[in-house]
């Protein structure tokens, strides 16, 4: 039964590795029917035990290891091996050792080491993992850049990521190099994972190389079933080829040979493929007998080199003389001589390098003859119907069963017993004693197969069996029945068949042994005290006989107890000589001889009559407790006991048995136990006993019950109500007297104490009863508890146990938020007391925080049965106000406590509003919005996504989304970069935290037309005669059109052979096609075409030349003939103006109209010969002489007819022709002089009828050769004139138009050209900080360009220059632009981590705002808090990035740093790891420790050495400082010499054309001189060339009378100690506070201040020119420049220490005004202004892009025009006036800027430059004191009656003003006295006394007739100096400071 019943079975676990962090749990993989009982122990055999916190073992046998930390780590727990138990009723087995290893988190690196590869080959990258924890770690991604790698996919066909984690890139290419690779690595247990560090790839250029292995397969083991990849990789060059020589089988050797043309290589692996240990261990159930030899087989499955070992009931089996192991791996286990105690579980286990299989087999040894007890019989199955055989055989441990298959059709199954694949052999047979009388089994077990049958003979010749009691079984055992000693005994023969001829036999001797017989025996009946003899004999068996007594199991010693053991050959005697209780028990007599050992037990037994050990005696009993009465009796057999109860306390009348319930019980001792005692126990009660030996005992007694007392009546449960009375009342009886005490819980109550209790006690002596009422006035909430009602006597005590409920109102619920959503809410409530009455239902109220209660919502009558409700239909982002009752069956509760919560932000639930789509360019469509409506917006609207899409042919439909902050209710967006003439839909959607709203619907606009952005296609010109051509193109690409098609224009001019250009003409057509006419003949000419729109026109084509065919050629342009002797004429003449083609010849014509010849004589001239000598003439006759040119074409018309008479003498005459030549400026030019006459002439050359010097000229021969080294307005007037060609003078004045992310728009104005045309502009470019400029070579006609492809958020500089004939002109000022974009920045809004653990932290990247320009790069560096190494780790912005690595329970310092074009963002932060155990860390707290000190030390010194470095830098910077301003102070004087030295020009040139607004620019730091009109800016640079002033630029013609015109000369401030205001270097009040990080630091020390002289002359009224000095701000806002008069002003050089004036900006129109509002209150504050007055220009500052200005009205000389409404009123400047003349004593002792004090009228109005000078200095002593009207102001006030040809607006002053204004300068005396300087005239006034205003008049006139041929009388020379600005000017100035009387004007520009 237990072996069908019973089972055990076991898995294989072999290695449990597990983290410390995570714990494991073990189950046994065992288990069993019966239930088994599971145990673990210690691989060494010990129990394990539980460990707190560390190990337990559950109940249902689970072995379970906590997670622990790295200090809490036992090697005999957490290191070691393991194994379990099962055990039941059938065997006891083990399973196989498990080794369980905790691993710990250890900090590791992995690496990927740099490679190299050629291109075309493959390159192999590793992932080299420390060894110590390469079993836990592997490979799971690869990373290339920022891509990805995993296993088992392929990446752009060349990636390839092997099993074992190594990276292949197969045909390498140059772009691998330009990537890092990086490895990702996991733990298998902690699931850590790590990134590599970043590794390169060299790729090298192919070279001849022999072939070499990169990876290869060694050796490897991989199991049956799964796949293995063996990697056979090479390089060289040829790239090689790859041969696999594989083997057969798959394990084994394999070959991998790579060969090229250089050589070959040979790797060899071997593979071993392992199979899976599988152990059958049979037979798997083994029942058999005793002595029988089992044999169990172990078979063993799999890859070899494995070892066997056994196991019985998991004990290690170690051979003796029962065991056997054999085999050569084991596996077979011998039983010989099976015994009983062989039963159990064997176990077989294979192992093999850490494989472990196991097998068992349950062997049940019992005494059994092996047959087969069930079997089978046939059946009929239909196919695929499942069927079942049984076969169940009993037997010997050799039994095997199976199920053997004969053949495919009929399948028959036989059930075989001991089936061997050996050969067959007897196995060796013992000699056998067998028992007579007992059946005997002789085994002939035959080991191997087949054999045919097993035979069997007794004495070798007499078969068997041969009578009845013997039997052969077919498995070979043969049964001999009752054994007889003669017939049985002998020789037994075993024989074999195994051949049909070929037996086996082996013989065993049978030897019958004879058993004793024990004849019966018996004792007799017997009592204490009597005589005893037991006689055991005998009867038959074997002599020698041994016999032995034995009493309950124990030997029996002959003479103790009064025992006598008596022994003879074949009998023994027992005698006992007085026999009492201890002689009791069961004896056995035990014979034994060589056969077997019998036995035959027998019983004794002694009576006894009853007695009574404990006699009964009255008792009381007390009702309800138990009671024993006694009653304790002895004798032998044990006496029954009979109790019997007589009622009533009188005599007993009759006695009747005692009924045994489970209350009354006889104890074993005979006394009677009452459990319960009631009144009806009393009464009389005999205990009566017998054991059939001797008479019956009995004995009486009387048992009294008292009455204890006892409550006898009270409400168990009981309710009040909160607030009434209630009474509680008991009821007693029991023995009297009776005490009734009341209880409340363990208190009692004492009515004195506590009047709210009352008791009253009555007696009823009726029924006994005693009743007691407590009466509470009133219940109260404390009074649900429980009452007690005691009754008290001497019996005992009652309890009454009274449960008293006070119901009332429930409390209010404890009400929280579980959770809150946009429009819902989930409340969750704890109802925490419910007044002791069921709560039947909830009400839950809420409302708006705003809102009274009265306008609340109520969700009413909630289920009891809930304890959370949710809340919906609620606003998002909204707050709300939260109560809730409760109710039950008595009433509501209060309102709970009120909660107030905020709803989730939810996604807009309108669109923006009032959208509308306003087309700004071409390419910008500015969109404006409102933001939705407040009710819908959910929250606050963090932002808005502008999604565009072009609606047209071709487009995608997709939208492109663009997102922006929200900045208020109103927005405003420009979308840009789009297509032109392109229409866009745009939808606007509204966002906030939670998600982004509805789009609003889609509106459609068009961008604006543009110009053609490609010139028309297939442009071709065909010349048809010689002024005639046709032009043909066609149509550019619509695409490129930009708008709608407006026709054509042909742009064509002619190139003259001296490569002058003619006019530039154009033709209009919507043809593709025109016809030019009117061609000038035989003529090259220059030919664009381009096509225009409504914006203008497109690009041109490009420039297409054809020439015009040859013409007749026009009559030859001028003709002499003079007489050169009596016979002869030379003639000269002129080529033809209009050669129409190439000149051949020319025929002379010659007719004497006296001579009477009909036809002229005709000669042919060389065409490169301008001259020809006629003769043979007759002197003194008259002849005609012409001339004609001939072409190709033919001769063309004739010249003018001369007349001409040969004389003998000639006289002098010319031949040369006088005329205009044109050539370049600086070069040599031949100017011929061809003379006649006899004698020979003399010649002479003169400029302006003057004789000309020889230092720019030299005459060779007759000719002149001059060298051009004269002005350009300056001309040589002889015989012929020269006109000069130069490169164009004037710089062309550059502006920025528009700027975007990666473009700058430029336009310009050109200058002049030089005198010859321009052929185009050249563009220079540079990154602000570098000088690095790139050219752009653009086409004269343009006159805007656009930079694209530049980098985003960058300052470039921009300079371009005019290119003619003769060269490249003057380059424009630089200008600086920038383009958007700012440098990144992280949002706040965004969390800096997105996941933190012990040792990872990954940062969330996309909260960088890229500020318009991408992100290229973020650097992080980290470090834990208090030490000095940083980590760094540089990555891109596309994805999160981990910090790995990290210490457990760590703080740690962040810094990020995000870079793009326009510069680097900064973020800094601190973080903590966790714990290992998840849990958070406090923040650090300060302590003090050893490192203090230093840390103190180290902070104290830091600063002291920052501070000493800063003001030794500080020195320097000033020092360095004023350096240059010196050497700005000695350029500003020099220029101002040559600025007053080379003017050679009269002041009385009549003043002609329109006024022409004309400046003088120095640029003091490039030493650059300007000229600026009208018509451009003349410049010269570092050469030092000069240009005078001339009249011409300070003509006027509006006024001449009441008018003065200007010169301004700017430059930098000069002297930076005359007030705070000046010192522009430390104040910068104009400083844009808008920094600029990324430029060089040098640029933080630009003046944003210059000064200004302005040189005037004023017509008529001005007697004298003068030369005014002012402070002032200059700056140009988009290439035009605002200053304070009409005049262009100055704007800084192209140097680069320049200040920003010259910086073009759309961002700097509101920091500016805020620059300026910053200087004019710091101007109000300063101790040198207190007396000034300040007069205030009032602006506005535009909201446009392009930040243009207005100004308000206080000065209409100073008004600017507006380029866009005014929205934002400010300061466009202000000015500080000198004080009131009754204020000026007040002034006395204020200091006044220097430069504006003049104390001398003759030098008060000249530059300082000019007063330093010794002239002036000398002149200022003798003359009177400037006047206190400043001549500056006076300037001013006359420049405003200007009338600006820039504005169109005229102004006359009135005379008489005019003439107050002359007469202001007070002290002026006659101006008989002027000072001439070198090239300039200066008239200086007089110093005598002032003169009227028409004296003043007079003089200038006077002045003016005088002309400008020589120095006026009386005039001195000024000479200009150059000694030191600083050393002369300091005399100067301190006289200046002496003075009291001056006047100073001090005014500020907004730049």
């Amino acid at each position: 039964n237990s072996l069908v019943t019973s089972q055990l079975t076991m898995l294989s676990l072999f290695q449990v590795t597990f983290s410390s962090s995570v714990g494991v749990s073990l189950p046994c993989p065992a288990g069993g029917a019966p239930h088994a009982v599971l145990r673990w122990y210690l691989a060494t055999g010990d129990d394990i035990y539980d460990v707190p916190h560390i190990r337990h073992v559950h109940a249902n046998g689970t072995l379970q290891l906590y997670p622990f930390s790295p200090s809490a780590f036992n090697s005999f727990i957490h290191d070691n091996d393991y194994f379990c138990t099962a055990e039941n009723q059938a065997g006891k087995i083990r399973s196989p050792s498990i080794r369980v290893k905790a691993v710990f988190r250890e900090p590791y690196t992995v690496r990927v080491a740099d490679q190299r590869s050629m291109r075309g080959n493959v390159a192999v990258f590793k992932c080299l993992i420390p060894s110590a924890v390469q079993e836990y770690v592997s490979v799971v991604s690869w990373e290339k850049d920022t891509v990805s790698i995993v296993p088992g996919k392929t990446y752009l066909a060349w990636f390839f990521l092997t099993s074992y984690g190594a990276l292949y890139i197969s045909d390498v290419q140059k772009e691998d190099a330009l990537s890092t690779y990086r490895c990702i690595t996991k733990h298998k247990y902690s699931g850590e994972t790590r990134q590599s560090n970043g590794a390169r790839l060299s790729v090298l250029d192919p070279t001849e190389t022999p072939p070499s292995v990169m990876d290869s397969f060694q050796s490897g083991e991989v199991q049956v079933g799964r796949s293995i990849e063996l990697p056979c990789i090479a390089s060289g060059y040829p790239n090689p080829t790859i041969r696999c020589d594989l083997r057969l089988e798959d394990s084994g050797n394999y070959i991998c040979e790579v060969t090229n043309s250089f050589g070959s290589k040979e790797v060899t692996g071997h593979l071993n493929v392992i199979e899976p240990l599988r152990v059958t261990l049979s037979p798997k159930n083994l029942k058999t007998g005793i002595s029988s030899t089992v044999i169990l087989s172990c078979a063993v499955q799999g890859s070899p080199h494995f070892t066997v070992s056994w196991f019985r009931n998991t004990e290690p089996i170690v051979p003796d003389q029962h065991f056997s192991i054999q085999g050569a791996h084991n596996e077979t286990l011998f039983i010989t001589a099976a015994q009983k105690r062989h039963s159990g579980a064997y176990q077989c286990f294979a192992t093999r390098k850490g494989q472990t299989a196991q097998d068992f087999s349950i062997i049940l040894l019992e005494d059994g003859t092996p047959r087969i007890v069930s079997s089978f019989s046939e059946r009929v199955v239909a196919p695929g119907e499942p069927f079942s055989l049984m076969c169940a055989a009993k037997g010997a441990s050799q039994v095997q069963i199976s199920l053997l298959p004969i053949n495919s059709s009929v399948i028959v199954y036989e059930c075989v017993l001991a089936i061997e694949t050996s050969p067959p052999s007897i196995r060796a047979m013992r000699n056998i004693t067998a028992v007579a009388g007992r059946n005997t089994f002789i085994n002939c077990r035959v080991i191997g197969y087949p054999y045919y049958s097993i035979k069997w003979f007794k004495d070798g010749t007499t078969p068997l069996p041969d009578n009845h009691r013997q039997v052969v079984y077919e498995n070979g055992t043969l049964k001999l029945s009752d054994v007889q000693k003669g017939a049985d005994e002998g020789a037994y023969l075993c024989s074999v068949l195994i051949q049909p001829q070929l037996s086996i036999s082996q013989t065993v001797y049978v030897t019958v042994k004879v058993p004793p017989l024990i004849q019966p025996f018996d004792f007799p009946p017997t009592s204490i005290g009597k005589l005893m003899y037991i006689a055991c004999v005998v009867s038959s068996g074997d002599m020698p006989i041994r016999i032995t007594w034995r009493k309950d199991g124990q030997e029996i010693v002959s003479g103790t107890s009064g025992v006598t053991i008596e022994t003879k050959e074949f009998m023994s005697s027992l005698q006992i000589s007085k026999v009492s209780l201890e002689h009791n028990g069961n004896y056995t007599c035990i014979a034994s001889n060589d056969a077997a050992t019998v036995s035959s037990e027998r019983q004794l037994i002694v009576t006894v009559p009853p007695g009574f050990r404990v006699q009964p005696n009255n008792q009381d009993g007390i009702y309800g407790k138990s009671e024993v009465l006694n009653c304790s009796v002895e004798g032998y057999p044990p006496p029954k006991v009979v109790w019997k109860h007589a009622k009533g306390i009188g005599n007993p009348q009759q006695y009747h048995p005692v009924p045994l319930t489970g209350r009354i019980q006889i104890l074993s001792n005979g006394s009677l136990l009452i459990r319960h005692v009631l009144e009806e126990d009393r009464g009389y009660y005999l205990c009566q006993a017998s054991n059939g030996v001797g008479s019956d005992i009995s004995k009486s007694m009387m048992l009294t019950v008292k009455i204890p007392a006892m409550i006898t009546s009270h409400p168990n449960t009981t309710m009040a109500i909160k607030g009434q009375n209630k009474e509680l009342n008991c009821t007693a009886r029991g023995e009297y007297p009776i005490i009734i005490r009341w209880e409340r819980g363990d208190t009692v109550i004492d009515p004195d104490r506590n009047p709210r209790y009352s008791i009253t006690t009555n007696s009823n002596e009726k029924s006994d009863e005693v009743i007691s009422t407590l009466k509470l006035k009133p219940a109260e909430r404390g009074d649900s508890v429980f009452f007690s009602c005691h009754a008290i006597n001497s019996y005992g005590e009652g309890r009454g146990l009274i449960q008293l409920t006070v119901q009332e109102p429930p409390d209010p619920p404890e009400l929280e938020v579980r959770e809150v959503k946009d429009r819902s809410m989930n409340l969750r409530w704890t109802q925490r007391f419910d007044g002791n009455s069921i709560i039947t239902s909830y009400d839950i109220e809420y409302k708006n925080k705003s809102d009274p209660w009265e306008l609340k919502h109520a969700t009413r009558k909630i289920s009891p049965t809930n304890n959370q409700a949710n809340i919906v239909e609620l606003h998002p982002a909204s707050v709300y106000s939260i109560r809730m009752y409760s109710y039950n069956k008595i009433g509501r509760s209060q309102a709970s406590k009120e909660l107030t919560i905020s709803t989730e932000e939810a996604p807009p639930d309108g669109p923006p509003m009032d959208v509308i789509l306003q087309p700004m360019t071409s390419q910008s469509i500015r969109v404006t919005w409102k933001a939705p409506k407040k009710e819908l917006q959910n929250g606050v609207i963090r932002g808005y996504q502008i999604g565009y899409r072009e609606n047209g042919p071709g487009s995608n439909g997709q939208y492109s989304i663009v997102e922006m902050k929200a900045t208020g209710d109103s927005e405003v967006y420009t979308l840009d970069n789009l297509k032109k003439f392109a229409q866009y839909g745009v939808v606007v959607q509204a966002f906030n935290r939670a998600g982004t709203g509805p789009s609003s619907s889609e509106i459609n606009a068009t961008t604006l037309e543009d110009v053609p952005s490609q010139p028309p296609q297939n442009v071709r010109a065909i010349t048809v005669t010689s002024d005639e051509a046709v032009i043909t193109w066609s149509e550019p690409p619509r695409m490129t059109l930009n708008g709608v098609l407006k026709g054509y224009r042909v742009v064509f001019w002619s190139l003259y052979p001296d490569g002058e250009w003619g006019e530039m003409q154009n033709i209009t057509t919507t043809r593709e096609q025109v016809e030019l006419k009117g061609l000038e003949k035989f003529t090259n000419y220059s030919i664009q075409v381009l096509a225009y729109t409504q914006a203008g026109d497109g690009v041109r084509s490009n420039v297409l030349y054809i020439q015009t065919r040859e013409d007749h050629p026009g009559p030859p342009a001028g003709i002499k003939a003079v007489p050169s002797s009596a016979t002869s004429v030379v003639v000269s003449w002129l080529p033809p103006i209009k050669p129409n083609g190439i000149i051949r010849k020319y025929t002379i014509y010659c007719s004497s109209p006296g001579s009477g010849q009909p036809a002229p004589s005709e000669y042919e001239a060389n065409p490169e010969l301008l001259i020809y000598r006629i003769t043979h003439l007759t002197r003194g006759q008259q002849y005609l002489i012409w001339a004609a040119a001939v072409t190709t074409a033919g001769r063309g018309n004739i010249s003018e007819k001369v007349t001409v008479e040969p004389a003998g003498k000639a006289p002098a005459k010319i031949l040369s022709f006088g005329g205009t030549v044109t050539t370049p400026w600086m070069k040599e030019v031949r100017l011929p002089c061809s003379s006649v006459g006899e004698p020979t002439p003399t010649i002479k050359w003169t400029k302006d009828r003057s004789k000309i010097g020889f230092h720019h000229c030299k005459v060779n021969m007759t000719d002149l050769i001059l060298t051009v080294r004269t002005p350009p307005s300056q001309l040589l007037k002889m015989v012929t004139g020269i006109f000069f060609q130069m490169v164009p003078w004037y710089q062309p004045r550059l502006t920025v138009s528009t700027t975007s992310t990666s473009s700058i728009t430029l336009a310009w104005i050109p200058g002049d050209n030089g005198g010859s045309s321009i052929r185009g502009f050249v563009l220079q470019y540079s990154v602000d900080n570098t000088e690095e400029w790139k050219d752009v070579f653009i086409s004269s006609s343009e006159r805007s360009f656009k930079l694209d492809n530049l980098r985003c958020g960058t300052w470039y500089k921009v300079k371009l220059a005019a290119k003619n004939s003769v060269g490249a002109g003057r380059i424009s000022e630089i200008i600086e632009a920038k383009t958007h974009g700012r440098e990144p920045q992280f949002n706040k809004d965004q969390p800096l981590f997105t996941h933190i653990n012990s040792t990872h932290a990954r940062l969330n990247l996309q909260g960088w705002t890229s500020g318009g320009c991408p992100i290229t790069a973020v650097l992080l560096e980290f470090r834990p808090k208090g030490t000095w190494a940083w980590q760094s780790v540089r990555t891109n912005a596309s994805a999160d990035i981990f910090l790995a690595e990290l210490r457990e329970a760590t703080w740690y310092e962040l810094k990020m740093k995000a870079c793009n074009s326009a510069g680097c963002g900064n973020q800094s932060s601190q973080f903590a790891t966790l714990d290992y155990d998840g849990s958070t860390i406090p923040p650090i707290k300060s302590a003090r420790g050893e490192g203090d000190d230093v840390k103190k030390l180290f902070s104290i010194s830091c600063p002291v050495i920052l501070v000493t470095l800063g003001m030794a830098l500080l020195f320097i910077i000033r020092k360095k400082r004023k350096e240059k301003r010196l050497k700005r102070l000695r350029d500003a004087k020099s220029l101002a010499e040559m600025l007053i030295s080379k003017n050679n020009r009269s002041f009385d040139t009549p003043v002609k054309g329109p006024p022409q607004g004309p400046r003088l620019h120095i640029d003091i730091p490039r030493v650059q001189l300007l000229i600026e009109d009208k018509e451009g800016i003349k410049q010269i640079g570092e050469d030092k060339a000069t240009i005078p002033v001339t009249d011409t630029e300070f003509s006027q013609s509006v006024n001449p009378q009441s008018f003065c015109t200007g010169v301004s000369v700017h430059h930098p401030a000069l002297i930076q100690n005359t007030g705070p205001l000046i010192d522009m270097s430390d104040i910068r009040p104009g400083t844009n506070p808008v920094s600029r990080k990324s430029v060089k630091s040098a640029h933080s020390t630009r003046n944003r201040y210059s000064s200004q002289w302005t040189l005037t002359k004023c017509q008529a009224s001005t007697p004298a020119r003068t030369l005014t000095s002012d402070w002032r701000t200059v700056g140009s806002q988009h290439g035009i420049t605002v200053t304070e008069s009409d005049s262009y002003s100055a704007s800084l050089s192209q140097d680069t220490d320049k200040g920003r004036n010259s910086m073009v900006s759309t961002e700097s129109a509101s920091s500016t005004y805020e620059e300026l509002a910053r200087a004019y209150e710091h101007a109000k504050l300063e101790e040198h202004l207190q007396h000034a007055k300040f007069e205030i220009t009032e602006c506005f500052i535009s909201d446009s892009s392009s930040d243009q200005m207005t100004t308000g009205t206080n000065d209409n000389a100073d008004s600017m025009t507006s380029m866009s409404t005014p929205s934002e009123p400010g300061i466009c400047r202000f000015t500080a006036s000198p004080p009131k003349p009754q204020d000026y004593d007040r002034g006395k002792n204020v200091a006044v800027p220097i430069p504006h004090r003049a104390n001398k009228s003759e030098y008060c109005n000249l530059p300082l430059y000019m007063k330093t000078d010794p002239f002036f200095r000398k002149q200022a002593e003798l003359h009177d004191p400037c006047p206190v009207v400043p001549p500056r102001e006076a300037s001013i006030r006359s420049l405003a009656a200007r009338a600006y040809h820039t504005q169109g607006r005229h102004m006359t002053l009135d005379p008489s003003k005019q003439q107050a204004l002359t007469l202001g300068h007070g002290g002026l005396s006659s101006l008989t006295s002027t000072a001439t300087l070198p090239q300039r005239t200066l008239t200086m006034p007089s110093t005598s006394s002032a003169p009227s205003g028409a004296a003043a008049a007079g003089a200038g006139a006077s002045a003016s007739s005088t002309g400008g041929s020589g120095p006026t009388p009386g005039s001195s020379k000024v000479g200009g100096s150059r000694d030191s600005l600083l050393e002369s000017s300091s005399s100067g100035l301190g006289r200046l400071q002496k003075q009291n009387a001056g006047a100073y004007s001090k005014s500020y520009t907004l730049v």
